[in-house]
C-alpha cells in the first residue's frame, strides 16, 4: 500500500508579516498532483492543519479546496488535530465528510477506532492520534500523572488492544501530533512544555508498522518506522537549512517500508547573513542571497543607522533585522535571547523569582504555583 504522509499545513500563517496564501496553494496543488501521479493509497496528514484555532476564512476555503479535490481523485484521506487546531471546529462534520473518503480524527475518545483500508495483501488499520494535551485528556485515558508521555501510553494501549482482536497479518498505521524523542526542533514550533515533560519517547511506538509523526517543521527519521514529515513551508529562518519534502511510503504485504522524500516547491528561498552592516552591503560572497528571504544580524558594537532601509537596497525581502554586537568583553554577560535560549517557561519564570528577590528562587510552595498557572494558561490556549 502506498502512502503519502504530510503534516503542519498552519494554513493562514505568515512569514515574518507576509502572507503566505498564494505559497500555500502552491504546495496544495503539488501535493494533490504528487498524490494523483504517484498513485497513492491513502494521503496522511499529521495535524497543524491550520494555523489557529479560529482560522482566517481563506485558509478555510484552501482546505475546503484541497479536500475536494482529493475526495475526486477518489484517494482517502486521513487528518488529524495538532496543538494549533482547534479539534471541534476542525471535526465538525466529521462523519458526514467521511462518506467521501476524508477521515478527521479529532477526539482523544476515537484514537483505537482506525481506518480501514484494503489493497491485495489484506487490511490496514490507521489509527489517528490527535495532539492529546495532559491536562485535558487525563480523565479520558485514567492516567495517574498528566503528562505527554504518560497520555500518548496509554493511547497507544488503547490502539494495540483493538489491534490484536483484528485478523492475523493486519498491518497498522499511527498518525500522532507529538513531540517524539530524538526529533529536532525549530523556532517555529509552538511550546509545548507545560503541562508535563513534552518529549515522548519513540519506543511508545513500537510495534506498529509506521508512524507518521507531526509537530517538529524538519522533515527527519527517527526510526525507519518513525518519521516526521516536516512544514511544507519554513516558518521561521531556523529552518533556513531544511529541505522541505513529503514523504512517500511503500507498505509492503508483511509490513516492510520503504520511504521515498518528495520535494514540495520552494517559493523563495531563505538566508541568514551576519556581519557588520558595511560588510553585508558589500561582499560580493552574499550575492546568490539578493532575491532571497533575508534574516540579517548585524555585529556592529553600535546600533547603526537605518540598518533596515540601507539592507533592502541590496536585499528587497529583507524581513528580520536582528542585533549581536561583536563583544569586546569576553567576561560580559550574553544578550537577554541567549540567556534564555533553551529554558522552557517555568525555568524562566523561577528565574524572574529570583531575580526580582536578589537570588532567592522559588520555595517549594511557589514552584507549584508556578506550574499550576503555567498549566492553567496551556489549557486557556487549548480551549475551543
Amino acid at each position: 500500500m502506498r502512502l503519502l504522509h504530510t503534516s503542519d499545513w498552519h494554513l493562514g500563517r505568515s512569514f515574518h508579516r507576509v502572507g503566505l496564501r498564494d505559497e500555500q496553494a502552491a504546495f496544495l496543488d503539488h501535493l494533490v498532483t504528487t498524490a494523483r501521479t504517484e498513485r497513492v493509497d491513502a494521503v496522511l496528514v499529521a495535524g497543524d492543519i491550520h494555523d489557529r484555532a479560529i482560522p482566517p476564512l481563506h485558509a478555510v476555503r484552501l482546505l475546503d479546496d484541497v479536500l475536494h479535490r482529493l475526495a475526486d481523485t477518489g484517494i482517502p484521506a486521513i487528518l488529524i488535530s495538532g496543538n494549533h487546531d482547534s479539534p471541534h471546529r476542525l471535526g465538525s462534520g466529521a462523519r458526514l465528510i467521511a462518506r467521501a473518503g476524508i477521515h478527521l480524527r479529532t477526539d482523544p475518545a476515537d484514537c483505537a477506532t482506525p481506518v480501514v483500508l484494503s489493497d491485495a495483501h489484506g487490511d490496514v488499520a490507521f489509527y489517528g492520534l490527535p495532539y492529546l494535551e495532559p491536562a485535558l485528556v487525563r480523565d479520558e485515558f485514567a492516567v495517574p500523572k498528566a503528562d505527554h508521555a504518560a497520555v500518548v501510553g496509554a493511547a497507544m494501549d488503547r490502539v494495540r488492544a483493538d489491534l490484536a482482536r483484528r485478523p492475523a497479518g493486519t498491518r497498522s498505521v499511527v498518525l500522532a501530533h507529538a513531540f517524539v524523542t530524538g526529533g529536532r526542533p525549530s523556532d517555529s514550533e509552538r511550546d509545548i512544555t507545560v503541562g508535563g515533560v513534552a518529549a515522548v519517547p519513540a519506543a511508545l511506538f513500537d510495534g506498529i508498522d509506521y508512524t507518521a509523526l507531526g509537530h517538529l517543521h524538519g522533515c527527519q527519521t527517527l526510526t525507519e518506522r518513525v518519521r516526521y514529515a516536516g512544514s511544507p513551508l519554513a516558518y521561521s529562518f531556523s529552518e533556513a537549512g531544511h529541505r522541505k519534502s513529503l514523504w512517500l511510503i511503500d507498505l509492503g504485504p508483511a509490513g516492510e517500508v520503504h520511504a521515498e522524500r518528495v520535494d514540495f516547491p520552494v517559493p523563495r528561498p531563505l538566508a541568514r547573513v551576519r556581519g557588520r552592516l558595511e560588510t553585508l552591503l558589500t561582499d560580493p560572497l552574499l550575492a546568490p542571497h539578493e532575491e532571497a528571504w533575508v534574516e540579517a544580524i548585524l555585529t556592529d558594537p553600535v546600533h547603526p543607522d537605518e540598518p533596515m532601509a540601507r539592507l533592502t537596497a541590496r536585499f528587497p525581502h529583507v524581513l528580520s533585522l536582528v542585533h549581536d554586537p561583536e563583544r569586546t568583553d569576553p567576561a560580559s554577560p550574553a544578550s537577554y535571547a541567549q540567556r534564555l535560549s533553551g529554558r522552557d517557561d517555568r525555568q524562566i519564570a523561577e528565574d524572574f523569582v529570583a531575580h526580582v528577590r536578589a537570588g532567592q528562587g522559588p520555595d517549594d510552595a511557589e514552584r507549584a504555583h508556578l506550574r499550576a498557572a503555567l498549566d492553567a494558561a496551556r489549557v486557556h490556549r487549548s480551549t475551543p
